[in-house]
């Protein structure tokens, strides 16, 4: 029997909980619908806590799954501009001055600021937020425009997006609720996109059954009420959220179903589109396959349909392809290929570092190899400086 870990990580917590509740192992492996043996493996780092099981313990010790996960704190120097940040959001419904209909440099703005999501650059984007979201929410209540309306609605997608990534789910689900009325002002696009990060909010909380009915009511409009390239791309994100969501049930037919439609949103369009920082086309839907296959368990799946999109040179930017080596290492570790898998989780610090700091599977994929190789790998030494993990 491995000695206990104390290499701090989600997995980690769960056994910070259980004590507090002074249960043994079996009673809240019973709870949550896990064996003992699996339990006892999580706890001491022997295995990584998946994403649906950190929701069946969260269920069972009765707090949220970002309580269990633990919320990542703000980027070196972020604490400011996020009181700032929740500021703007609470004022949304107040109109700005007159000057704000000129708005100056604002596409400009926008682009960088998206161009910065891609990049998963979480400092930049959290210090640009708040005066640009300030900007654009001024804007349009100036001109009452829908593009200008839309804009508040892609800003607010940036929000979601950087609370999901440190579990603020408070800031997430009331971006969220932004997003959506500053979308019914907007185009059907912006709604389906606001559905997409609803469902997310679903998915980061382990409702994974509450997703999928908000992804299947997003579908539903999208497909009564859109036309053309639009209404692709809307149907393509819709159904790349209730891909990964059904993977998260292990429900194959649904996952499966899910998968089927994306691909046939994807085949309309001859390259990925970035919608303001999200990706939708051929290759998010693979990097998204990969996700799903692992969580399904089915990792030699998931291996080969990651290493061929990787061979085939990708496009898409460091907020892809960093989650995408830590779900291939994930399937590397499962498939007993801890040199491989400790490869793949330095290729995701390469790719995208301050996701890579913050993300939950990258903070569970370095406690466990941490946990198995400890000082015997100078690569595992030098990964576990850089997330902050002692040995």
């Amino acid at each position: 029997m491995s000695a206990e870990n104390a290499t701090p990580g989600p997995g980690a917590n769960v056994k910070v909980e259980r004590i507090k509740r002074g249960w043994q192992q079996d009673q809240l492996a019973a709870r949550a619908g896990l064996s003992k043996s699996m339990l006892g493996k999580i706890e001491r780092g022997e295995r990584p806590l998946t994403q649906s099981t950190a929701a069946a313990l969260a269920y069972a010790l009765g707090i949220s799954l970002d309580a269990l996960l633990g919320q990542a704190p703000p980027p070196k120097g972020g604490e400011d501009s996020l009181r700032d940040l929740r500021t703007v959001m609470r004022r949304f419904d107040m109109a700005g001055g007159d000057e704000a209909a000129r708005a100056p440099h604002l596409e400009a703005d926008l682009a960088e600021l998206f161009r910065l999501r891609g990049d998963a650059d979480l400092a930049a984007v959290t210090r640009r937020l708040p005066v640009l979201l300030r900007r654009v929410q001024d804007r349009a209540h100036a001109t009452g425009l829908p593009a200008d309306w839309a804009r508040v609605a892609d800003v607010y997608s940036a929000v979601y997006w950087l609370a999901a990534r440190h579990r603020w789910m408070t800031m997430a689900e009331l971006a969220v609720v932004r997003q959506h009325q500053a979308a019914e002002r907007a185009s059907g696009l912006a709604r389906a996109v606001a559905a997409r990060d609803e469902a997310g909010t679903f998915l980061n909380g382990g409702d994974f059954v509450g997703g999928l009915a908000v992804v299947d009511r997003g579908v539903v409009e999208a497909e009564s009420a859109m036309k053309g390239r639009d209404r692709h791309v809307a149907l393509g994100l819709l159904h790349l959220r209730g891909l990964t969501l059904a993977g998260r049930t292990g429900d194959k037919e649904a996952a499966a179903r899910h998968e089927r439609e994306a691909r046939k949103a994807a085949s309309h369009l001859d390259a990925d589109v970035d919608v303001q920082g999200i990706h939708f086309g051929p290759e998010n839907t693979l990097v998204h396959l990969v996700a799903t296959w692992a969580d399904l368990k089915e990792h030699g799946e998931a291996l080969e349909v990651g290493e061929r999109y990787l061979r085939d040179g990708p496009s898409l930017p460091a907020t892809r392809i960093g989650p995408l080596h830590m779900n291939l290492a994930r399937a590397r570790l499962a498939l007993r290929d801890r040199e491989g898998a400790v490869d793949e989780l330095a290729a995701a610090w390469k790719a995208a570092p301050q996701m890579a700091r913050v993300h939950p599977t990258s903070q569970e994929l370095s406690r466990v190899l941490v946990s198995l190789h400890r000082r015997s790998n100078p690569k595992i030494t030098a990964l576990a400086r850089r997330a902050g993990i002692p040995l």
